[in-house]
């Protein structure tokens, strides 16, 4: 608006001095002295720092949104793609399983999906069945999810950190009807095979111990080795708008939900991050990230499945074997998350680190303190920071390097790719509105909540959220933009700066981020409050000098000073996964309440893990001694200097 109201009174001023009969060099000086008097040089300087950046994302975009529409058009899935790509460089490696060497081509890649597609369909499992997936990161993964698609099979990817309650609710929540779970982790599955029940068909794939499966397991090897390898002939009738498969994220309502991935949605993930990134049909990417996730299953598995690359997986992130292997497999983009880029720089400087050929490094999370350090010591040319969620409309990208940010937004054609920041009240989260009742969108500077403008009928601006339907409902806000319209609401705080960068600030509502997972409090705080009794409990984030995330603080009602918090530890070994288990605990007469009983947390995070601040009784969980020990002077200190390992 402002732009425009200078436009205006220039070209008002050109108008009228014309009707004085003055010439059209007066008209054009009094223009650039009105213009730049009221302000208008900021425009311009916008405009020369930003264009080049500007058009090339333009570009992408163009990209993306052409080779979408064309695959929608021939109603092609993402098995049809990969299959022409396997056809045309079928001698091609495609997956190297980076523990064991083995090297996957793309014929027996798209073989062992066939063989997949083919023993499901002869099983009785057809389009729209769930097959709930349950096992670590290597290339028959890739080939079960893929080719269950082919099937028309939805694959839904637990994380195998998943244990106890939390596993068979997803499972539940699912509507699987078989399980196919890796042989490592037949423990966790015996665990729950009564809750699971007999309707529940488990198929076990790979190696397992000596503890064995449970009696009504089949085994999935055998019976894919006799197999047909051929194309399955029943090709179901999908498109580009159609389910591939879930991935749980967890959310503000407690328990991880399941979130939609369309096979246009996977497309588009994987295609911004090709074109964003130059990647070139030569590069090798290195992906140590869990593949139930969407950066290691979509934004890296997905280069070799859409466009022809060759990607290494290695099933869990080593620090000290991740150069090794980017040497041995000639690898040259890297994915990352903001944890793996912190723990490779506490590695003792080694010859390796500078012996590579990786010029691209593709994640999240790089906190800004460390950007450079990265880069420099490690000879990486580009980071590749992006921002998005599995489920949401509004990704961005930051595409030139600028150190800190997770994307950008447009400041002179904003509306080309309609997101924003908006104000919300910063306790409730609840948006703010204007006179009209529509959401304010923030100035630059100012922290607001990402928000991307809904339309269905576009690949790129859709939003197909959960299984659960509450779930969706509740990240949908009306009238944002305009009256009428609809938006996806990220639960993320931004903030972007006068030339469209944009920042992440924290992540809202009831879920923080932690070792690379994203963990819900309501869930954590249920299963303690179970543990201790039904006891009040508030779970909560805080911040820890010099470490990416929020570590899991826990405030427990422990009145009469009863408590055992080793006791504690050792039953939350066996119910929460690693990085959803406090590293904090908070020992106080009794937790705060609103009148509606619902717990307050904003004191508790403000003060943190600040022993000045509180005198409760406070312990920190020690991971190499393995408990919670008392926090004094000297544990706070040495937390806060980086001595003791987080």
């Amino acid at each position: 608006m402002r732009a425009a109201g200078l436009c205006t009174a220039s070209l008002a001023s050109v108008g009228f001095l014309r009707f004085l009969g003055l010439p059209w060099s007066w008209g054009l000086a009094a223009v650039l002295t009105i213009y730049v008097g009221t302000g208008g040089w900021r425009l311009l300087r916008i405009i020369f720092k930003t264009a080049l950046r500007d058009l090339f994302g333009l570009s992408v975009l163009c990209s993306v949104r052409y080779e979408l529409r064309r695959h929608q058009q021939a109603r092609h899935t993402i098995p049809c793609i990969f299959q022409e790509l396997a056809n045309q460089q079928p001698q091609k490696v495609a997956l190297v399983d980076a523990v064991s060497g083995k090297q996957w081509t793309f014929q027996q890649l798209d073989e062992y999906s066939n063989a997949v597609a083919n023993l499901f369909l002869q099983l009785g499992f057809g389009s729209g069945d769930v097959v709930a997936m349950f096992l670590e990161g290597r290339p028959e993964f890739v080939g079960l999810w893929l080719g269950l698609a082919k099937a028309g099979v939805e694959a839904a990817l637990l994380n195998v950190n998943l244990r106890l309650e939390p596993l068979t609710f997803c499972l539940s929540t699912s509507g699987a009807k078989a399980l196919i779970f890796g042989g490592e982790l037949a423990a966790a599955i015996s665990e729950v095979s009564v809750q699971l029940g007999k309707n529940l068909v488990k198929f076990c794939s790979g190696d397992f111990g000596p503890e064995g499966v449970t009696p009504d397991t089949h085994l999935l090897d055998p019976m894919l080795s006799e197999a047909s390898t051929a194309p399955p002939m029943q090709v179901p009738p999908k498109g580009m708008d159609d389910r591939l498969f879930y991935i749980y994220t967890s959310g503000t309502t407690g328990m991880p939900k399941a979130a939609i991935v369309v096979h246009s949605r996977y497309y588009r993930i994987a295609a911004f991050g090709h074109h964003a990134y130059r990647m070139k049909p030569s590069d090798i990417i290195y992906n140590c990230l869990p593949l139930y996730h969407s950066a290691g299953n979509i934004m890296g598995v997905g280069q070799c499945l859409l466009y022809g690359l060759t990607v290494v997986i290695r099933k869990k992130f080593s620090a000290s074997r991740f150069w090794d292997d980017c040497i041995k497999y000639n690898c040259t983009v890297v994915q990352y998350i903001g944890e793996v880029c912190r723990y490779l720089l506490k590695q003792p400087v080694r010859p390796a680190e500078n012996q590579h050929h990786v010029r691209l490094a593709v994640g999240n999370g790089l906190r800004p303190a460390i950007w450079e350090e990265f880069t420099c010591r490690f000879g990486v040319q580009q980071i590749g920071e992006f921002y998005g969620a599995t489920e949401c409309n509004c990704s961005i990208a930051n595409l030139d390097g600028k150190v800190g940010a997770c994307g950008f937004n447009s400041r002179i054609l904003p509306n080309v790719y309609p997101i924003r920041l908006v104000k919300v009240n910063e306790d409730t989260m609840e948006l703010l509105r204007d006179a009209q009742g529509l959401c304010i969108p923030c100035q630059p500077g100012e922290p607001g909540l990402l928000v991307g403008q809904i339309n269905q009928q576009d690949p790129l601006r859709r939003f197909d959220g959960y299984v659960n339907e509450s779930a969706t409902n509740k990240k949908i806000a009306y009238n944002v933009f305009r009256k009428g319209d609809s938006a996806y609401l990220s639960g993320d705080v931004l903030m972007m700066d006068e030339l469209g960068y944009m920042y992440f600030r924290d992540r809202s509502g009831d879920t923080f981020r932690w070792r690379g997972e994203n963990v819900s409090t309501t869930e954590v705080e249920g299963v303690l409050s179970r543990v201790l009794g039904q006891t009040d409990v508030a779970v909560y984030g805080v911040d820890v000098p010099g470490v990416e995330g929020k570590a899991g603080m826990a405030a427990i009602a422990d009145p009469h000073s009863t408590l055992n918090p080793n006791a504690l530890y050792q039953e939350l070994q066996r119910v929460l996964p690693p990085y959803a288990r406090p590293i904090f605990l908070r020992l106080l007469p009794q937790v705060d309440t609103t009148g509606t009983f619902k717990i307050q947390k904003t004191r508790l995070q403000r003060e943190g893990f600040d022993l000045h601040q509180m005198s409760d009784r406070l312990f920190f969980l020690d991971l190499k001694q393995g408990r919670y020990i008392p926090m004094d002077e000297n544990v706070y200190t040495g937390i806060c200097t980086g001595a003791f390992s987080l």
